[in-house]
C-alpha cells in the first residue's frame, strides 16, 4: 500500500468512526427530521449514504457504476458497511478508479469518500438535535480535499454556495462555510 493511500484510509478510519457515533442518534421516530442538506429529510439523508457507501465499497474494485436506490436502510446496516468499507480499503487496492467515465486516483477517492462520510455525518448530527462538531484535526484535513475536489461548477448541483467564515471559526467552521453549511450551535 503506497503512502498517499495509508494516509487517506487512516482519514477513512476517523472519517467514520466520528459518523459512526452521529448516526446512534437516529431513530425510526426522527427520520422525517430536516437536515442542512436543502429539501432532505433525514431518511433521504441515510438513503443517499447507504448509496454513497456502496459506490465506496464497488470502488475497492476499481470500477463505480452510479446507480442509486432510495431506500431507507436501517442504522446498523450503514454502521456495518462502514466497518466493511475500512476493511476493504485498509487492504491494498487498485492503482485507480473509474466513476461514471472518469479515472480517479484511489487515494483521491477515498479521500472524496472521508469528506462525503464525515460531512454527511455532521448533517445527521444536526438533523437529530445532537449538534456533534466535526474534530479539528479531521476537519483541517478535510478541508484541504474538499479545496481540492469541490468546483465552481459543483455549486447548486452537488454543493451549496460557498458561505463566508464565521469570524473566529475553527477547522470544523471553514469547512462547513466551505460546503455551504452553516453550523448554527449555540
Amino acid at each position: 500500500m503506497t503512502t498517499a493511500l495509508a494516509s487517506a484510509v487512516e482519514l477513512l478510519d476517523r472519517s467514520l468512526a466520528f459518523t459512526r457515533m452521529a448516526l446512534v442518534g437516529v431513530g425510526d421516530a426522527g427520520l422525517g427530521a430536516r437536515t442542512p442538506c436543502r429539501d432532505w429529510r433525514l431518511r433521504d439523508l441515510l438513503a443517499h449514504m447507504d448509496d454513497s457507501l456502496d459506490a465506496f465499497t464497488e470502488a475497492a474494485g476499481g470500477k463505480v457504476e452510479l446507480t442509486p436506490s432510495r431506500a431507507v436502510p436501517p442504522v446498523l446496516a450503514l454502521q456495518q458497511k462502514a466497518c466493511g468499507l475500512l476493511g476493504l480499503w485498509s487492504r491494498e487496492g487498485p492503482p485507480g478508479v473509474r466513476v461514471g467515465g472518469v479515472d480517479l486516483a484511489t487515494e483521491l477517492l477515498v479521500a472524496t469518500a472521508c469528506l462525503e462520510i464525515t460531512v454527511h455525518g455532521w448533517d445527521v448530527a444536526q438533523a437529530t438535535g445532537a449538534r456533534t462538531r466535526i474534530p479539528d484535526e479531521l476537519a483541517r484535513d478535510l478541508l484541504g480535499v474538499a479545496r481540492q475536489v469541490v468546483s465552481d461548477d459543483d455549486r447548486g448541483s452537488r454543493f451549496a454556495t460557498a458561505l463566508p467564515e464565521p469570524p473566529g471559526a475553527g477547522p470544523g467552521g471553514r469547512l462547513l462555510a466551505f460546503l455551504g453549511r452553516a453550523d448554527r450551535r449555540g
